[in-house]
């Protein structure tokens, strides 16, 4: 069964029990590519910002009341998640997210309209159009509800973020005292001790924390109230303050007006939001990328660190375990870091007065929240709380190590130590053994040169012993 609704187009039919309408029914026939729809948080910012425009309008007396409370009503209803399989538009779909705007509006109208008493379709007692989206426009709703939307999928992301920085922390008083052999060019270095590696994760975890909270700030400037091409066209004067002092009360959050001109065409405020996470992607990348790497052999790699066991790794190789938890991050951050470059190229595609490109840009950065929430859990819970330091084998790499070389740059010279590490490598012995052989250093000395803890962090050399290790070398 159908009912008949009329548009700008003409005719249509639209199913019978569906709350949707004429546009939805059109938008739902011409869009389907991805089979992906909004996420909810996404709708319910929608809906409060319907409410609040309601709230406003009434306020301005410029909605009857009755009408205005049953819109009210019908928000309330969609942002405690009811409805939700009336709202089937694909996220990919025509430009500035109007289909998404008129499902919302329909919808609203519809369920208001049975508050009323009548039937659905019934929109002379409340019109999508006229009371509904009464003083406003897709070009102001969806950036705004990008906004909100972003704000309220945000602090799960923060929490999850904060629990790891302090996973990293625990480590690294943990393991503070192994001390490894550092990397660089993936070749030794000098030493540097595990409380400092992790350490150095748990820091670039916490800029990313800064940088996103600096992120959200922007998403509290709204151009709501700027309708079509921002200028206010339809508007009661006072709307925008009105509709900006209402999303406030009704979320909690301090929004004020921003310039409506520039925000219906610049997408800068999502940019700050996704390069954010973007550098999340890109920190985190590197991190399990390290995971990877010192947890790899167990017999032929470097085996420093062991990383739980969470399936099997192999279909073929029997007791083979992969560092999968990683791997799955990799493959996460690379899709955050393809949905920031998308985000871009649509935040550049603004023309004249309006960016129409943001039905995109809303997914792509939810979406890029959603991954990375879920991601740094599995992440923090199946991997960094169960993850072990090998200590003997960081001490046997240590002690194999030439690495330990740098330190007696102060002592005889950077070309004198330079001469010794090939004679170490091409003898095959180790640098304190060749420094015993040649009798370059008095031995009363070499233990408290060569303490590799000292090497972990700055130190002041004494101008006496380098004195006379030099005046015991030219005696040798």
């Amino acid at each position: 069964m159908s009912r008949i609704e009329k548009d700008s187009l003409g005719e249509i039919e639209v199913p019978e029990n569906v709350l949707y309408g004429a546009f939805t029914t059109r938008a739902s026939k011409n869009f389907r590519l991805s089979g992906l729809r909004a996420k909810q948080d996404f709708i319910k910012s929608l809906a409060i910002i319907k409410k609040a425009a309601a709230l406003a309008n009434m306020k301005l007396g410029m909605l009857d009341e009755k009408i205005g409370k049953a819109i009210v009503k019908a928000a309330d209803e969609i942002i405690e998640g009811r409805y939700s399989d009336q709202f089937i538009l694909d996220v990919f779909q025509a430009g500035a997210g109007t289909p998404f705007n008129m499902n919302m509006n329909e919808v609203i109208a519809n369920v208001a309209i049975k508050k009323l008493g009548g039937k659905p379709g019934d929109y002379h007692l409340v019109h999508p159009n006229n009371h509904v989206n009464m003083a406003q426009s897709s070009n102001d709703v969806i950036p705004t509800t990008i906004r909100l939307s972003v704000l309220l999928t945000m602090p799960p992301l923060i929490e999850e973020l904060e629990k790891i920085f302090a996973g990293f922390l625990a480590k690294a008083r943990e393991y503070d005292h192994v001390i490894k052999v550092g990397r660089t060019h993936l070749e030794d270095a000098v030493p540097i001790r595990y409380g400092q590696v992790f350490g150095g994760y748990a820091a670039s975890l916490g800029k990313c924390i800064v940088r996103i909270a600096a992120a959200e700030n922007s998403m509290l400037e709204l151009g709501i109230g700027g309708t079509a091409v921002g200028t206010g066209i339809n508007t009661h004067p006072d709307f925008k303050k009105t509709i900006i002092s209402e999303l406030g009360k009704l979320t909690g959050f301090q929004f004020y007006q921003g310039d409506s001109i520039m925000l219906h065409w610049s997408m800068a405020g999502f940019m700050d939001v996704s390069g954010a996470l973007r550098i999340l992607a890109i920190e985190l990348n590197k991190i399990s990328n390290d995971l990877r790497l010192l947890n790899s052999g167990p017999k032929t790699g470097i085996a420093e660190i062991i990383l739980p066991e969470v399936e099997p790794g192999s279909s073929i190789m029997p007791g083979k375990i992969n560092p999968s938890i990683p791997e799955a991050v990799n493959m996460v951050c690379f899709q955050v870091m393809g949905n920031d470059h998308a985000v871009a190229l649509a935040a550049e595609a603004g023309q004249m007065e309006l960016n129409v490109m943001t039905p995109l840009i809303a997914f792509d950065i939810l979406w890029s929240i959603e991954l990375l929430t879920n991601t740094i859990k599995m992440l923090r819970e199946d991997c960094i709380s169960g993850l072990v330091v090998d200590e003997k084998r960081c001490g046997e790499l240590l002690e194999n190590s030439h690495a330990l070389a740098t330190v007696l740059n102060p002592y005889i010279g950077y070309d004198a130590v330079a001469q010794l590490v090939k004679t170490a490598l091409s003898e095959n012995k180790s640098l304190r053994q060749v420094l015993v052989e040649r009798d370059i250093i008095p031995e009363k000395y070499l233990n408290e040169i060569l303490d590799a803890r000292k090497m972990t962090e700055p130190g002041i050399v004494d101008k006496k012993i380098i004195e006379e290790i030099r005046r015991y070398g030219k005696k040798a």
